[in-house]
C-alpha cells in the first residue's frame, strides 16, 4: 500500500466506504460504474452495458493496483486515500497470466506461485496460488494446457458457483453490504 494512503488512513479515519463504482472483469481490466451503469442491474448478472466503462488511464491503474487488497470477509477493495473502494468482481480477484515458460502473474503485476489448477463445468481454468485464487485468462489457456500436460500443476474439478465459498472471496462486496444492511 502507497505511503500517502497510510496517511491520509491515519488522518481521515471515519470516510464512508464505497460501493458499486468499480468492478473488475474477466480479462484483469478495471471498470467504472457510475450511478447510471449501476441503475442498469448489477455487474454479475446485468446487461452489458452494466458492466460499466473500461478504465485507461495508466497511472490510475497502477495506483488501484498498488492498493488492491481483501478484508476479512473476503471482500475485495482498492484503498483510495482514506476510502475503502469495494469492488465487484466479473469471476475472481485475480485474473493470471502465464508467461511461455509457465510463470504466472496478477492482472495487478505481481508474480504467484501456482499450487493448484481448478477446471470448472464450463471449461473455465483456474489457479490457486500464493496470493490468491484467479481465473487464467483466456488467451493464456493453451499456455495453461501445455503446463497440464508437463504435469506442472496438477488439475482438480470443481463447481463454478462454490468457488467463492470454497475460496474465501466474494463477488458482489454490494450486495453482501445490502444482505448485512437489512439484517440489522
Amino acid at each position: 500500500m502507497d505511503d500517502i494512503v497510510r496517511q491520509a488512513m491515519s488522518k481521515w479515519p471515519n470516510v464512508p466506504d464505497c460501493f458499486g463504482w468499480l468492478g473488475l472483469d474477466a480479462r484483469g481490466q478495471w471498470l467504472m460504474r457510475d450511478d447510471g451503469v449501476q441503475a442498469l442491474g448489477t455487474f454479475q448478472e446485468g446487461p452489458a452495458a452494466a458492466k460499466g466503462s473500461v478504465l485507461k488511464h495508466e497511472k490510475l491503474i497502477a495506483f488501484i493496483e498498488r492498493n488492491y487488497a481483501c478484508n476479512e470477509q473476503g471482500w475485495w477493495f482498492f484503498q483510495n486515500g482514506p476510502q475503502r473502494v469495494y469492488i465487484e468482481l466479473a469471476v475472481t480477484p485475480f485474473i493470471w497470466r502465464l508467461s511461455d515458460t509457465f510463470e504466472v502473474q496478477a492482472h495487478t503485476g505481481l508474480p504467484a506461485k501456482a499450487r493448484t489448477c481448478w477446471l470448472d463445468e464450463t471449461g473455465k481454468a483456474y489457479l490457486d496460488t500464493d496470493l490468491g485464487f484467479g481465473l487464467v485468462h483466456t488467451m493464456d489457456v493453451p499456455r495453461l494446457a501445455a503446463a497440464l500436460e508437463r504435469g506442472i500443476w496438477d488439475c482438480q474439478e470443481c463447481q463454478s458457483s462454490e468457488l467463492p465459498i470454497n475460496h474465501g472471496f466474494e463477488c458482489s462486496p454490494q450486495a453482501a453490504h445490502d444482505r448485512q444492511a437489512k439484517q440489522t
